[in-house]
């Protein structure tokens, strides 16, 4: 069944429940690489409280990867200051390098954010709030799920 219905018209459509991350790994395996915090958030789809995570209101110029598998997913040249408490950016490196999915729990209407590559949860995206970044997107991404490589 398709959970495209709701999705705002300027976000990529939502991607199937049932699409295989090309990194597919057990629990286990997840535990045994991952720390506590970084196995509940990427795994387990928890949030980091806000103006606490590593990169926040970091302004240092790089590539932001995946913590769980490193792929490259967005960089400090679409990273803005939001306000929010957690790393935001008006779009992702490439739109195939992160999925989509509606996520309607805690009783909202939102768009989550995943790794196309092992299936991590990243964050949320929403629009229109009037931001003035170029799309009008802020994708709210926990520290957590990112890993910033310095541009050299």
């Amino acid at each position: 069944m398709s959970n495209i219905e709701k999705t705002p018209e300027s976000v990529p459509a939502v991607t199937p429940e049932a699409a295989s991350p090309q990194a597919a790994k057990t629990d286990q395996q997840w535990r045994d690489e991952l720390t506590p915090a970084e196995f509940d958030v990427l795994r387990r789809s928890g949030t980091e409280r806000p103006f606490t995570g590593e990169y926040w209101d970091t302004h240092t110029q790089g590539v932001y990867q995946c913590r769980a598998c490193g792929a490259e997913l967005f960089t400090s040249g679409e990273k803005f200051d939001s306000s929010c408490g957690w790393p935001s950016f008006w779009a992702p490196l490439a739109e195939g390098n992160v999925r989509y999915i509606h996520d309607r729990s805690l009783g909202m209407d939102r768009v989550e954010v995943r790794c196309a590559t092992c299936d991590s949860h990243l964050g949320h995206v929403f629009e229109g709030e009037g931001l003035g970044n170029p799309t009008d997107q802020r994708f709210c991404i926990n520290s957590v799920s990112l890993k910033l490589v310095p541009a050299s």
